[in-house]
């Protein structure tokens, strides 16, 4: 059993021999409380931080009968002045010993979708290559008193080569050849995308593509970061899973406000990001999500930059919902039913869709605007 002591309420979890969870349940910090909780129990390893309230707490379980295993807080934060590769690989050992759940396993792509997310990255790699030449040639430019027209990243060597002032020109002329060998390159591996997109992983693919705003190339990296979409046992875990949720820090009665874990793929998370600033601006289609994001976004601008992410967040459970049933989606099936007065709790409630087979062509997307950016 583990009990995380708080100065109020006291967290545990009792495990099985099978390392599985048989109770999570939350007690009052105070001896009575604690005595009707482990009495009735029989004798089991209980364990617990050191702090205010473990050393009554470690006689008080001591004398029910069992056995109290104090742990020191360095240690279990990995914050001790220890640490090599011999204590980690001791720390590893026993932990998977112990229970191999603490280690939060994961399991690695195969070598097939390893290949095709490589493709990926190095698209990534050019894009903020050229992203950060583009970016230096315009400060040269600033710093000189002049400044550079507003243009596509595809069109820029084009287009500012007149505006550079004359004594640059010898200094940016080779920055702007290679601005432009990277956009051949980049349009080179979108054509590659696309069509790995279309006939390796068509059917997944073509059911993300129905929403507009989501492209080959961030229905390919949901569809190769997820890899299965079975893994979840419910679409909306897919929000945590990649970081678009809010880090907890919570302890007794304090629970402050904090920002997205920005965890798993940092890729994808981008994507769905810059696919969400689409959804909510100026020439994203009247849909379910843009409405529901304009009306988060009501209240300023940190109010906006939180409706972007949960817009984003909605979106990675809509793409996940669409791989995993094949529907069609519906943009405006939300606003239907409201309009209808059918109680949406009755259907698929947030997810915009409905059974179905995807039928027509798709539209092009926008995906392409993300390599200017």
């Amino acid at each position: 059993m583990g009990i995380d002591l708080g100065d109020k309420y006291s967290q545990v979890c009792v495990l099985g021999d099978a390392a599985e969870v048989l109770e999570e349940s939350r007690v009052r910090t105070t001896v009575d409380a604690l005595r009707r909780k482990f009495e009735a129990m029989e004798p089991c390893l209980v364990a617990f931080e050191a702090g205010t309230h473990s050393p009554w707490v470690s006689r008080l379980l001591e004398g029910l009968g069992h056995e109290s295993l104090v742990a020191n807080p360095a240690a279990l934060h990995r914050k001790g002045q220890r640490k090599n590769d011999k204590v980690d690989a001791k720390k590893l050992a026993r932990w998977a010993r112990a229970d191999p759940e603490m280690l939060n396993p994961i399991s690695h792509r195969g070598e097939d979708m390893q290949a095709d997310m490589g493709l990926l990255y190095a698209r990534r790699a050019l894009v903020e290559a050229r992203t950060k030449l583009i970016n230096t040639t315009r400060g040269l430019v600033k710093a000189y008193g002049a400044r550079l027209p507003a243009c596509d990243a595809r069109s820029f060597p084009n287009q500012v080569k007149d505006a550079v002032p004359e004594a640059l020109r010898p200094a940016l002329e080779p920055l702007l050849r290679s601005i432009e060998q990277l956009s051949e390159e980049i349009y080179a591996l979108d054509r590659r995308v696309e069509a790995l997109a279309e006939e390796k992983y068509g059917f997944q693919t073509g059911a993300m593509r129905q929403i507009t705003g989501v492209g080959a190339l961030t229905s390919l990296t949901f569809v190769l970061v997820i890899r299965d979409p079975y893994r979840f046992s419910r679409s909306r875990r897919v929000g945590p899973y990649l970081g678009l949720t809010r880090r907890e820090d919570k302890s007794g009665e304090s629970d402050p406000e904090m920002g997205i874990s920005k965890a798993g793929n940092q890729y994808l998370r981008q994507l769905l990001v810059g696919c969400a600033h689409y959804i909510m601006g100026p020439f994203g289609p009247d849909c379910d999500l843009r409405r529901w994001g304009l009306h988060k976004a009501q209240g300023g601008k940190n109010a906006k930059k939180r409706a972007v992410v949960a817009v984003a967040r909605k979106l990675a459970v809509l793409m996940h919902r669409l791989w995993l049933t094949g529907e069609v989606y519906e943009p405006l099936q939300e606003a239907a039913l409201a309009a209808s007065g059918v109680d949406k709790t009755a259907t698929h409630g947030s997810l915009p869709a409905r059974t179905g087979s995807l039928t027509g062509r798709r539209a092009m997307q926008p995906d392409a605007v993300l390599s200017t950016r």
